[in-house]
């Protein structure tokens, strides 16, 4: 519900209902209107705006939608082998190994490669980027969105772009400079229908079940490893 568009649209009113609501969420999900009215200093009127806002059409739909959300992200956390086995079970194809070599070939054939990623996203970004180096293809990290790039190092450049939910705006944002620049992408998301996923030139996705615990997405970025060293290996094999 409290997208990042929805959230910058709000005014001070919907922010205090907002604050409230996030800090509060096990006890709001059983109030009344008028109660979360009297603890949010506003009318009962500004929370069905602010219902309407964040996509509910009235107070019952917004608790209900808070109970649903809780349940969800909520869930307990699987056992450490799940996350291997329902990748290697999904994932372990000849359509996923023509993928890697695919993304490897544009990898070799390209003189500048870049990485890119947002929070857990981006350590693997980083991680990438070292490992890459590592095999003999010298490749970069950019960490800050808004870090300005010569226009030699976007000359025949590759973008790896990493985000699990391929929904990330500052990822998508940079991707989409990079992208208007000339640069070629290789996607690796948890879903290929999504931005990042639609924006690649090669996407390489890992369909794990998405895992939260206590609104922190924990999904597991052992795929994403596997992904971004399998592609290294076969630069490494291409290049012998």
């Amino acid at each position: 519900m409290f997208t990042s568009e929805r959230i910058a649209s709000f005014n001070e009113l919907d922010m205090a209902i907002y604050r409230y609501v996030s800090q509060n969420r096990d006890k709001v999900a059983y109030m009344r209107i008028r109660e979360l009215a009297e603890e949010t200093h506003v009318s009962t009127t500004t929370i069905l705006r602010f219902c309407k806002k964040v996509g509910c059409d009235g107070f019952s739909e917004f608790k209900t939608k808070l109970k649903l959300d809780q349940e969800q992200k909520q869930q307990s956390i699987k056992s450490r082998h799940h996350p291997v086995i329902e990748f290697f079970e999904r994932n372990f194809t000849s359509e996923q190994e023509q993928l890697i070599r695919e993304a490897a070939e544009l990898v070799k054939a390209a003189d500048h490669i870049i990485f890119i990623g947002n929070g857990s996203s981006g350590i693997l970004a980083e991680y990438g980027a070292r490992y890459f180096s590592g095999v003999g293809k010298f490749s970069l990290y950019i960490k800050d969105a808004s870090y300005p790039i010569h226009s030699n190092i976007q000359t025949n450049s590759v973008t790896i772009a990493l985000s699990v939910s391929g929904e990330s705006h500052a990822t998508i944002n940079q991707l989409n400079e990079l992208k208007q620049k000339g640069s070629k992408v290789i996607g690796i998301t948890n879903n290929k229908q999504t931005t990042i996923g639609m924006m690649s030139d090669i996407n390489i996705t890992y369909y794990l079940t998405e895992e939260f615990y206590q609104y922190t997405n924990i999904t597991s970025q052992v795929p994403v490893v596997f992904i971004i060293e399998s592609i290294a290996r076969q630069i490494h094999h291409l290049n012998s």
